[in-house]
């Protein structure tokens, strides 16, 4: 089955064999904001499945498609509230209401569940508040990495430190402190190193969040989102959260 979250762009949502109330998690990939192909966390989401969560890669907009911030966060918002509905239309109640980043996905899932009501996305489908938020290998303090994050912004952070303030998840992390957090992260990590994790996991505690973080070994940039790893890790986290019913934005 597929859904749609932004014009012309669909992305498969793969089902758990049973109906009723069931976690949902929408998954974003990573790209270096520059592009943002979902191909990667397909076996990811279909694992998660099989283990009783439904899960939604999206393929949002990125800087090869001529957008800068806030439209990917405003994607990654529209994909929640889109796979939200489509699977209640199928007989399944979302609860809780996940987003998983990979990398510079993980950045925009934790601007997207933190800071959700910074933005205003104009969507097809009901808004929906996300409850919950898995970072994996993410590089979250984009102030370090000004060379590479100049894909998301479109400006340096001298042009527009106000811009580059609000798009920092470390900065962010004192909103919403209700949310519960796992932060996952590759030991072996030669691509964003593991102290981004910390660095946010430390921000994130200081801001009262319920917040997990699992350093794997033997796990690297690219393998910390194969099913093997990161899927048993995934559900037994989100299934021990308190069941929710999805909250409208404003």
């Amino acid at each position: 089955m597929t859904i749609e979250y932004s014009p012309g762009l669909t992305e498969d949502v793969y089902l758990p064999g049973h109906q009723g109330r069931v976690p949902l998690v929408v998954l974003v990939p990573g790209g270096s904001w520059t592009t943002a192909d979902p191909a990667g966390l397909a076996g990811l989401a279909s694992d998660l499945a099989a283990r009783g969560i439904a899960a939604a890669p999206t393929h949002i907009r990125a800087a090869e498609d001529g957008v800068v911030y806030p439209a990917p966060v405003e994607d990654v918002l529209c994909a929640v509230a889109a796979a939200a509905e489509s699977i209640q239309s199928h007989g399944y109640l979302p609860g809780p209401v996940a987003v998983l980043g990979h990398s510079s996905g993980a950045q925009l899932a934790a601007l997207s569940v933190l800071a959700v009501d910074d933005y205003s996305p104009s969507c097809d489908s009901p808004a929906v508040r996300p409850d919950a938020l898995v970072g994996l290998s993410g590089p979250y303090d984009i102030s370090q990495i000004p060379d590479v994050a100049v894909a998301l912004l479109g400006s340096s952070p001298s042009d527009d430190p106000e811009t580059w303030s609000d798009a920092n998840p470390v900065e962010r992390a004192d909103l919403r402190p209700d949310v519960p957090v796992l932060l996952l992260h590759g030991e072996v990590d030669e691509t964003v190193p593991v102290a981004f994790t910390n660095q946010f996991a430390k921000a994130l505690k200081d801001a009262r969040h319920p917040t997990t973080v699992q350093i794997v070994p033997t796990a690297d940039h690219e393998t910390i989102y194969q099913p093997d790893v990161a899927g048993d890790r995934i559900a037994e986290w989100l299934v021990s959260l308190p069941e929710t019913t999805p909250d409208s934005g404003s």
